[in-house]
């Protein structure tokens, strides 16, 4: 039996930063990283000396890891993790910072992940991504994530009759969310029609399906409740948290995620239902991921998703505001960043620095992580929600 986990109470989440992407840089890893680690004592008061926890997720940063960091940046924490878990690195560094605070073992931790993307770094990520990925695609003149979504996607398609048009709702609410959002890379509005027409990538993958590659960096700082009030910081709180890897490996291929083993339990830590949830940041990769985060998190059934895309409106304001930042598919993928920008643009929504595209009356949301591709499925999820603090 598994034994009931502690709550996440007294625990705070301040600070959302993020260092502009650009498409393609000739700075490294360690220089967004620094960028970020800038941005966060600037923005908080708290001095660097005073970050003694850190917790680093990037691809690019190899061979360095976290301890490198500290070094370059001239950190000296006393609780530190190396988090290689991609799209789910935002939770699992969230999840794993707050218990470090609230058993003392750090006082303020530093959240940040960042990548860099100049010419060669796409390929040589994918090169060395995973073994298991690559001797299951090379033999067959494939490799990258786009063949391996396509192959997820149409398995799904023929499976619960989803068709692009409703994948489609997907991606253009994200894009009207993106206009809103000064970092985002796309500032050109996406109709359903350029969506549909856009060019074949890998089938049935076409172009706007398709993340951008960019550099860039998002972080944020979590420390005890009382910390953040003494420093006059907005911040929010966690209600519940989960995470888990390897789920459903009996499948064939990927038709749900690990979120769905434990979702009774994230909302059983926050007291909550799926319907008093103001707004989700998904985890978007491929449209098809988003709709099975709908489907697994308990929004609606299995198989139920493209009905669901099809009776709901994904933008801020909107009757289900998904991804208010535009999500990687319209603000850009910079690397394990892309793992943070949920968390981010959650923190923001909360603490009522979202400007134009702030979810209206916004209490909770949720963040959904994502991460680790091989062949068939994707090994790692997680899902936090979090709330607004007291006043």
């Amino acid at each position: 039996m598994t034994k009931r986990r502690l709550s996440y109470e007294g625990v705070a989440v301040a600070v959302p930063v993020t260092v502009p992407y650009v498409r393609y840089s000739t700075r490294t890893a360690h220089w967004f990283l620094g960028q970020a680690i800038e941005a966060l004592v600037q923005a908080s008061g708290v001095k660097k000396e005073q970050i003694d926890g850190l917790c680093v997720s990037s691809f690019s940063l190899a061979p360095d890891t976290a301890v490198g960091v500290t070094q370059h940046l001239g950190l000296s924490p006393r609780w530190l993790d190396h988090m290689p878990t991609g799209g789910a690195s935002g939770v699992m560094c969230l999840r794993r910072a707050a218990r470090a605070v609230q058993s003392g073992d750090a006082d303020v931790v530093a959240c940040v992940a960042a990548d860099t993307n100049h010419v060669d770094s796409f390929r040589q990520t994918l090169g060395s991504f995973s073994n298991f990925a690559r001797d299951a695609t090379y033999p067959y003149g494939s490799g990258g994530p786009n063949s391996i979504f396509a192959f997820i996607t149409a398995h799904y398609m023929r499976t619960f009759g989803a068709t692009r048009e409703d994948f489609g709702r997907i991606a253009v609410d994200q894009r009207s969310n993106a206009l809103r959002n000064p970092h985002a890379m796309f500032k050109k509005p996406l109709t359903l029609d350029e969506y549909i027409a856009a060019r074949p990538i890998s089938d049935p993958i076409h172009l706007f399906d398709c993340v951008m590659p960019c550099a860039g960096a998002e972080a944020f700082l979590v420390m005890s409740e009382e910390r953040a009030r003494d420093l006059g910081l907005a911040h929010v709180v966690i209600r519940g948290a989960i995470e888990r890897h390897n789920a459903y490996s009996e499948d064939p291929v990927m038709i749900r995620g690990g979120w769905r083993v434990d979702r009774d339990d994230l909302y059983a830590q926050a007291g909550a239902a799926p319907s008093e949830i103001d707004f989700v940041q998904t985890y978007d990769d491929y449209p098809v991921i988003v709709m099975m985060q709908f489907e697994d998190l308990g929004f609606c059934e299995k198989g139920e998703g493209s009905a669901f895309v099809r009776s709901h409106t994904m933008t801020n304001d909107g009757s289900f505001p998904n991804n208010t930042s535009g999500g990687q598919l319209s603000a850009g993928q910079a690397g394990a960043a892309g793992g943070f920008l949920g968390m981010t643009e959650a923190i923001r929504q909360l603490t009522d620095t979202a400007g134009p595209r702030t979810v209206p009356g916004a209490q909770m949301g949720l963040v959904a992580g994502f991460g680790m591709v091989t062949y068939d499925r994707c090994l790692c999820t997680g899902a936090v929600i979090l709330g607004r603090a007291e006043r």
